[in-house]
């Protein structure tokens, strides 16, 4: 057995798991980056990933990654420095347990970022908050979900995998109203919550008995949670309803990250028209 395959696998379980408390999404591209990776080294090489050695995984090879995720995988500049970021993490980590291999560690850790232009950051104004919001048929279970759903989202911008991961349990809707949620790097937070969402929350959750361990966003006729690809269609599929009415929203594609935007740019947005309406 080479000294790579023992090390990947400590990296994963110690460091990654054990050490870092790293979410499953985390593990989940660091995993995915090393799968490629290897894939690339079989493809070009011929050698297969068991038989891998440090040697193998040098800065040229790397390097030549790297090359082929953008030109060949079409992946852009921010996921090309994002796979180098879980390469630099490994190597980091390998470092301790393998300083007979500190030259080649360290050329791949000499390995840069590359440099790319911000895109300017999408945030929806008021009037194309409330036309979305607008946008489900209230009259409907589908239509309450989605309403509770988008309108948590832009008062308390709130990541996506957090909306799909809450549960029942997690909203308090007394005094102190508030939302709990696993953030980033498994921290916990308490999103304060405005009183016209509490409304709403309150009812949603009245039309649909659950336990407290239930999902708060479950799928039509399933206890199951709503999933990120679900919410992402659900926000475009509303954001298009609603672009009749207000063309510049059309025009912004938003996403459920534009309302997480929307969110950090103007706080709370306080009372919305539409928001008492049955």
């Amino acid at each position: 057995m080479t000294t790579l395959a023992p090390t990947l696998e400590a990296f994963f379980t110690d460091r990654l798991i054990r050490q870092r408390h790293a979410s499953p999404n985390t593990v989940a591209a660091y995993r995915d980056t090393f799968r490629l990776l290897f894939g690339y080294i079989a493809d070009t090489t011929a050698k297969r990933p068991a038989r891998l050695d440090f040697t193998d995984v040098d800065a040229v090879t790397v390097g030549g990654f790297l090359a082929h995720l953008e030109a060949k995988r079409g992946n852009g500049v921010r996921t090309r420095n994002a796979r180098l970021g879980a390469i630099h993490s490994f190597f980091e980590f390998a470092a301790l347990h393998h300083p007979e291999h500190a030259e080649l560690i360290q050329r791949v850790l000499a390995l840069p970022d590359k440099r790319f232009d911000s895109a300017v950051v999408a945030y929806l104004n008021r009037r194309e908050v409330e036309a979305l919001l607008a946008s489900p048929d209230r009259a409907t279970w589908t239509g309450q979900r989605d309403h509770a759903l988008l309108l948590l989202a832009v008062q308390t911008g709130l990541r996506v995998s957090e909306i799909a991961a809450l549960r029942c349990q997690d909203v308090v809707l007394g005094a102190g109203a508030h939302v709990r949620c696993d953030g980033k790097g498994r921290r916990e937070r308490c999103t304060p919550l405005t009183k016209e969402t509490v409304t709403v929350l309150r009812g949603w959750m009245r039309m649909r008995p659950a336990q407290p361990q239930d999902p708060l966003f479950p799928g039509r006729g399933t206890n199951r949670p709503l999933t990120r690809s679900a919410i992402w269609r659900l926000v475009a599929k509303y954001a298009a309803a609603a672009g009749g009415r207000c063309p510049t929203l059309a025009a912004k594609h938003p996403t459920p990250h534009t309302l997480r935007h929307t969110a950090v740019i103007y706080g709370p947005l306080g009372p919305l028209s539409h928001v008492g309406a049955a």
